[in-house]
């Protein structure tokens, strides 16, 4: 019954953020900016709306690029032509190749000309409690940084990011602050951010309460359960000056493993940028027709009537998207991390990105259907996932050569 008036709860409070009824929907639409502002060369429309990035200062159009799963450069250079300025890559992304595509890209283009972030991710942590251990060191994280810079081939980044992060105790962890503080100081970045999808009000707070991040880049979407949580740590992070970036904005991209029905990427990304506290969002478009939808929703932010109907249908359906609530863990017999191995299932289903789910599964250090020799699932996740299913479906790529999956 918990669960049945948790789903009712949530598609209410959707339905009325959908339908304006929330707060958050003012000045969505109103916040061009008239001040400077970073365009690429060759922009092909000037009708975009602009939001400002916390305290940063740095002005961007409300969609970015998210290039993670990108490995086109004309893709890229076809986004900057169209007056996206803000790329967002990582260290870990296709093992460095994301990362080295636009640094051979970007000779071309003035360094005033794009905003680029990036993301560092050290090693050392416990992924079972998200926190790092003795193995976690500034140099670890300094060293990955050089390697990004090397392959980005540029003189700094206007955003670095502490990736990936679920737990305060490693938001604010020493070594890794100290790290980020002294490249800060060093030019090489200008501004420090940390990137989270799980415990997003914990981590938004521990982001304002450290003096050092700048920016937090987070899972912000429709099929969230806990959005009356992130809109109050979302708005409490605006209102200290930092600038919020969203993603994961399509929950998963599809509501079926088939692939047969897929998300309104258009209403799903309006839906998010009816919060004047999200700055701009980063949707991973991989072809140019999903381009052009992000285009639209650049220079118009407004939902149509079908829009909101498709969305208020949407969050009936179960979806792919996992909140990583955590409330499923204590009750898995062998202490599985599901939250994980549902984000692995969303890769490979939802985004189509089986090798990075295969690196995510990797890094778990599980055996292939660690549940196959329980009788019975006794874990009850509140959006009726059949766990033990999608687990066993997932765990099949850990025996799948990764150069089948590149």
């Amino acid at each position: 019954m918990k669960k049945f008036e948790n789903s009712i709860n949530r598609r209410k409070f959707l339905v009325s953020s959908v339908l304006g009824a929330s707060g958050m929907v003012a000045g969505a639409t109103g916040l061009k900016s008239h001040g400077r502002v970073l365009k690429s060369s060759n922009v092909e429309s000037a009708n975009v709306v602009y939001r400002t990035l916390g305290k940063t200062g740095i002005k961007l159009p409300v969609i970015s690029m998210g290039v993670m799963r990108a490995d086109n450069p004309n893709l890229v250079k076809a986004a900057l032509a169209k007056g996206i300025v803000h790329l967002d890559t990582a260290n870990g992304y296709q093992q460095g190749r994301n990362e080295e595509m636009l640094g051979k890209l970007l000779v071309d283009y003035p360094r005033e000309s794009y905003i680029i972030a990036t993301k560092v991710k050290p090693g050392g942590g416990d992924r079972k409690t998200g926190l790092y251990t003795e193995k976690t060191t500034e140099e670890d994280f300094l060293k990955k940084f050089d390697e990004s810079m090397e392959r980005l081939g540029i003189d700094y980044v206007d955003i670095l990011y502490h990736h990936a992060q679920s737990k305060r105790e490693a938001a604010l962890f020493g070594p890794v602050l100290s790290a980020m503080k002294k490249i800060k100081a060093s030019g090489r970045a200008k501004h420090l951010g940390i990137s989270t999808h799980k415990n997003e009000p914990e981590i938004i707070q521990a982001a304002i309460d450290s003096g050092v991040y700048e920016v937090v880049l987070v899972a912000y979407n429709f099929k969230q359960d806990h959005l009356p949580e992130m809109n109050k740590a979302i708005d409490d992070a605006a209102k200290a000056g930092l600038g919020i970036v969203g993603m994961k904005n399509l929950a998963g991209g599809y509501l079926d493993k088939e692939k047969q029905k897929p998300v309104n990427a258009k209403a799903a990304l309006k839906w998010a940028l009816q919060n004047p506290n999200i700055h701009t969002l980063i949707p991973g478009f991989t072809n140019f027709e999903q381009l052009d939808d992000c285009a639209t929703v650049m220079a118009d932010t407004e939902m149509s009537s079908q829009e909101k109907d498709d969305l208020i249908a949407a969050t009936s359906a179960q979806g792919m998207y996992c909140n990583a609530c955590s409330h499923c863990v204590p009750e898995c017999k062998k202490n599985l991390p599901v939250p994980e191995l549902m984000r692995a299932y969303m890769y490979s289903y939802g985004y189509r990105e089986p090798k990075k789910a295969q690196d995510l599964l990797a890094s778990l250090d599980l055996p292939n259907d660690p549940c196959s020799d329980c009788n019975d699932c006794t874990v009850n996740c509140i959006k009726e996932f059949s766990v033990a299913e999608k687990i066993a479906d997932v765990t099949r790529l850990t025996s799948v050569p990764s150069d089948f999956l590149a």
